[in-house]
């Protein structure tokens, strides 16, 4: 597996990004995401509001230097909650596995909360290799898939 590193998120990956985000498959696998992922205008605004709130916690994720998403940490009321977005080339590869634990190693904030489509079994098994254990379960609108969808919510008590 090629070396994973996070780092901050750059001007010039946004374009790539902005492909990862919007590619059909990704969009239906993630559920939960913008209105329009074709939107241009609204995902750089979106990007904008992410990398300049201090509030949230974003980074780029590389594989090799290349790279291959982010991985961000969120307030939601009093909780903080977890997300990341691993481009579907790099699925099945350790990516999304390395980085999350990466970044839980340089977050000091516990308990960490994240979601995932309770059929998304992909982002269930990360987040449980990292330690996440299943507190609930939500029904929500999905945008990506144009209904309501069960939603699996996890919990990160310890290191």
């Amino acid at each position: 597996m090629a070396e994973i590193e996070l780092r901050p998120v750059r001007d010039d990956d946004l374009d790539s990004l902005f492909d990862q985000m919007r590619d059909p498959v990704a969009v239906r696998m993630a559920a939960f995401t913008a209105d329009d992922p074709d939107d241009r205008a609204e995902f750089d605004a979106h990007m904008r509001r992410l990398r300049t709130s201090p509030e949230i916690d974003l980074w780029a994720v590389t594989a090799g230097g290349e790279l291959a998403g982010t991985i961000a940490s969120f307030p939601v009321g009093a909780d903080t909650e977890i997300t990341y977005w691993i481009g579907r080339s790099w699925w099945g590869r350790g990516v999304a596995t390395a980085a999350l634990r990466l970044y839980l190693g340089r977050l000091a904030v516990r308990p960490i909360t994240a979601r995932a489509a309770s059929d998304n079994a992909g982002s269930l098994a990360v987040l449980r290799k990292a330690g996440f254990r299943k507190v609930g379960t939500e029904v929500a609108y999905a945008t990506g898939r144009g209904t309501e969808i069960e939603e699996t919510v996890l919990r990160l008590d310890g290191p």
